[in-house]
């Protein structure tokens, strides 16, 4: 589905943002993609989405360079971004205008999400705040029914309530034959949601496996003796205990900490990598 080999990009002037970046991603997946601020993880999205081209190397999606933005590569796929703008329409005109490009739009589908999100329809977008957009913007990104939807930090702007719903449609719209990629550094937002994690740090993809596996070989709880436990990949100490991961002997399978694993990732790289190669 996406195909990233041997990616190299700087911005103009800069040292290189990324060198040699391999990325392989599968339909029937929604992929969480985590990383320090800086780290590159929007820059990333838009090589994909073909609004950044390679300094090097080759971006591929559903078997199209993403660089040359074909027609038939655009009206499958949707971006997302962090930061937007929308026009001073009623929803109802935004709908008519846009959704023409993406064939497989369902506007029933549209405005249910917007009723799930409760957001009035008969509003000027420019109205709006800018959580509402947010949820506008996302329920129209759903509605596309592109087989490649990418999401920059999605959650920025919505209250809890609106997190979980947002958690609950994106779940909705997972199938076989659509890979959905989700930046985002708050970590916890994408909880029971993402069913496999990209770790992006130093310019290059630092981890990559699905929530099955995480489960299969490292184990997350917590303890209040740290002296008691043989082996600890990573801990994480508070007033309350301290929050740990360790390899998992016991084929005990308990529920991913991503903020925990994502700091073992970038704190104590080696011995984390060791355990999946």
């Amino acid at each position: 589905m996406i195909n990233i080999k041997s990616l190299s990009f700087s911005y103009r002037k800069k040292k290189p943002l990324f060198q040699d970046l391999q990325l392989s991603l599968e339909a029937g997946h929604i992929y969480g993609l985590l990383g320090k601020n800086g780290a590159g993880k929007s820059t990333l999205l838009k090589q994909i989405a073909g609004l950044l081209f390679p300094d090097s190397g080759t971006c591929e999606v559903m078997g199209y360079s993403s660089a040359n933005r074909q027609p038939s590569f655009l009206q499958e796929i949707f971006l997302v971004p962090e930061e937007f703008y929308l026009p001073k329409f009623s929803v109802q005109k935004y709908v008519n205008i846009y959704s023409p490009f993406y064939p497989n739009f369902d506007k029933a589908a549209f405005f249910r999400y917007l009723k799930e999100f409760n957001i009035p329809q008969d509003q000027q977008l420019t109205e709006m705040s800018y959580g509402q957009k947010k949820k506008v913007l996302i329920s129209f990104a759903l509605a596309t029914n592109t087989k490649v939807l990418i999401m920059d930090e999605p959650t920025n702007g919505l209250d809890i309530p609106s997190k979980s719903q947002f958690r609950k449609v994106i779940a909705s719209a997972v199938s076989d034959d659509k890979c959905i990629v989700i930046s985002t550094h708050q970590v916890r937002d994408l909880d029971n949601l993402i069913d496999s994690i990209v770790i992006i740090d130093d310019h290059k993809i630092v981890f990559k496996e699905d929530i099955q596996t995480v489960t299969n070989k490292l184990s997350f709880r917590t303890v209040t003796r740290l002296e008691e436990i043989e082996t600890v990949l990573f801990a994480d100490s508070s007033l309350r205990g301290h929050n740990i991961i360790t390899p998992n002997t016991g084929f005990d399978h308990n529920k991913v900490d991503m903020e925990l694993l994502f700091n073992a990732v970038l704190s104590n790289q080696k011995p984390i990598q060791e355990i999946f190669n």
